[in-house]
């Protein structure tokens, strides 16, 4: 592991085989799609096995994937208004999440030819990913089922959402940390399917996103056979939308 400079930056540069890891803080949702397109872009355009993992919270949101629909959605649009919550719709794998502070969203930018990963390898390198942060955390987690995510004994943790374009991937997995849970519980969980819940709900103690964040970045690195990966604050790229965002109980 290393830690240079942000403003060296440039992703053509150099021949290089490490993991770039970028703690973005918090960030609206649109920008986020933003910097993942052009990332998207610049790996595809490479021979090498470098790759790039942003990290970050989103302001209250809905995003919606290939299987689903409004119907999963538990509240009106005037309710989701009224709470300054967007809905955006992805070409990504999965139904309807909610995403907001507390949650640790995670989006690898990877080659997976490159890497020699097929999309099922990468799926359950992901989900090892997630319950190697469980473990590290004392709390019992299993992946593994037919609704791709990790799952604990009070419900689902994280969730799986991926979107793969010329075999790079992009969006990629959200781990909830200590969100405010009667947001997560504005969408339906698929028929048959785990409540969610978090890691700190799980504890009952307080969990660090500090430290989730952490062990998600060794772990997913191990997973993803990166040896090196290099640790940037920010991004010189990023652009980011200053809006109020209020979310009522």
């Amino acid at each position: 592991m290393s830690h240079p400079s942000a403003i060296d930056w440039s992703p053509r540069a150099r021949r290089s085989d490490s993991l770039e890891v970028y703690l973005l803080g918090r960030v609206d949702f649109a920008s986020a799609v933003e910097l993942q397109e052009r990332w998207v872009y610049e790996i595809s355009g490479r021979r090498d096995r470098q790759g790039a993992l942003f990290l970050c919270e989103h302001p209250p949101v809905v995003t919606i994937g290939r299987t689903g629909s409004r119907s999963q959605l538990l509240t009106d649009e005037q309710d989701l208004r009224s709470r300054l919550m967007d809905v955006h719709w992805l070409n990504r794998g999965g139904g309807a999440l909610v995403h907001s502070p507390g949650q640790l969203a995670a989006y690898p930018i990877v080659p997976l030819d490159r890497l020699g990963l097929g999309l099922a390898d990468y799926r359950a390198a992901l989900e090892r990913a997630v319950i190697g942060v469980c473990s590290e955390l004392k709390v019992a987690a299993t992946g593994g089922r037919e609704d791709p995510g990790v799952f604990c004994r009070t419900g689902q943790l994280a969730w799986i959402a991926s979107a793969v374009r010329n075999w790079v991937t992009h969006q990629g997995l959200f781990l909830n940390v200590a969100p405010a849970m009667h947001l997560m519980r504005l969408v339906s969980s698929p028929p048959g399917g785990a409540p969610p819940t978090s890691l700190a709900a799980q504890r009952t103690r307080p969990v660090s996103m500090h430290a989730a964040r952490e062990h998600l970045i060794r772990h997913l690195a191990e997973q993803l056979g990166y040896d090196r990966w290099h640790l940037y604050t920010g991004h010189p790229l990023l652009k980011r939308t200053r809006r109020m965002v209020h979310a009522p109980a």
